[in-house]
Formats: C-alpha cells, sequence, structure tokens
C-alpha cells in the first residue's frame, strides 16, 4: 500500500507538470496577463493546481510509511521520467541520446536506493 500511495504521487505530480504546460501553451484559452479572470476559467490550469496539491498530500501520506531517502528520490525522478516521456509524446519535444541515457542512470540509481 505504501508504495502505491506513492507511485499514486508520481503520477499526479508528472500529470500536473504536463496539464500545466498545456494550460500555458493554449491557443484555445490562452492565459493573459492583463486579464486574470483568464486563469480561473483555464481547465487545464486549475486542473495542474490541483492535481500538485493531491500529489502533495499523497507524498506526505507515503512519508508516515517510506523512508524521506527513499520517498524523496522516487517521487522527483519517478516525475522527470514521465515528464519527460510525456513532453515527447504530447508535445513534439526532442529527447536526445544523452537526455536519454540520464534518464536511464536517473531509474538506476532510485533502484539501488531502493534495495535494502
Amino acid at each position: 500500500m505504501k508504495w502505491m500511495i506513492l507511485i499514486l504521487g508520481v503520477l499526479a505530480n508528472a500529470s500536473a507538470s504536463v496539464l500545466i504546460k498545456a494550460a500555458v501553451t493554449s491557443k484555445v484559452a490562452p492565459i493573459q496577463i492583463t486579464n486574470p479572470l483568464s486563469i480561473i476559467g483555464n481547465f487545464p490550469l486549475i486542473s495542474g493546481i490541483s492535481l500538485y496539491v493531491i500529489a502533495f498530500i499523497l507524498y506526505a501520506v507515503a512519508l508516515l510509511y517510506l523512508p524521506l531517502n527513499v520517498a524523496h528520490p522516487i517521487l522527483t525522478s519517478g516525475s522527470i521520467a514521465l515528464v519527460a516521456i510525456a513532453s515527447v509524446v504530447f508535445f513534439g519535444e526532442s529527447l536526445s541520446m544523452i537526455n536519454a541515457a540520464g534518464f536511464i542512470l536517473i531509474v538506476f540509481g532510485v533502484v539501488a536506493l531502493t534495495i535494502k
């Protein structure tokens, strides 16, 4: 159960980042600095902020059951990995070979942290 809570936190965190990127790059409902109400009506932005709140709560609950030196690296690196993949899939951003190598090293590092 403790791992499921943390995995849900990772998914919420990464999804929040993707939604906020979609919100700020939207051509349909752009955010306008001169019109603060445009923020309120931007569903992806509000959803992304809400998911960050949920991710924070899940992370806090996960810390009840997991050590900080395990939970934090998993949350951050898991989110980094998922956001890197989502940025390529949803936004057409590039992922170089060195980026992919870094991603693989992060995954191995997190696995090493979780082994007792």
